[in-house]
């Protein structure tokens, strides 16, 4: 019977020790896990800090700008917004999302434009959202928004 209480006494301590282990990964675990969320809101704020000078602009037909869509946007964008520039519009790259349709139909691709002053884009923006729809030579409703991450348009979105 002693024999029995010693190996149930040894068997009891090893189960402790095991136990005590995996509370230890698990407390590591819950370390790596804040350090991740800590990573992740960082790596947000990274890409979002590296978009705002961008704005995503919908509704303009495919070839309206012609050759040179930085001069065709620096003065359309004037035009729509009611606002002179001064320094004039600076774009740091502007192009169009996504392969160009064969056929030509469907919604016209997104131009993304990244403006070289981050007060521009600003200023872009809030008169987008004063103003309402914006109207050109077309019918149709022209829009100019921001570009966020992804985990950041879905908390703006929510």
């Amino acid at each position: 019977m002693r024999l029995e209480i010693a190996g149930f006494q040894s068997q009891v301590s090893g189960l402790d020790q095991r136990v005590t282990t995996v509370e230890t990964q698990v407390a590591s675990w819950t370390d790596r896990d804040q350090e991740l969320l800590h990573l992740r809101s960082k790596l947000t704020d990274l890409e979002d800090r590296s978009r705002r000078n961008n704005i995503r602009l919908l509704g303009f037909p495919e070839g309206i700008e012609g050759a040179d869509i930085l001069s065709y946007l620096r003065d359309t964008l004037s035009k729509l917004t009611h606002i002179t520039f001064d320094p004039p519009l600076g774009f740091e790259r502007v192009h169009r999302l996504g392969p160009k349709r064969k056929d030509g139909k469907g919604r016209p691709r997104p131009i993304i434009a990244c403006l070289l002053r981050h007060g521009q884009a600003r200023q872009l923006l809030q008169a987008a959202r004063t103003q309402g729809p914006l109207r050109l030579i077309f019918p149709k409703r022209l829009q100019i928004e921001g570009e966020l991450s992804f985990p950041s348009a879905l908390a703006s979105a929510t």
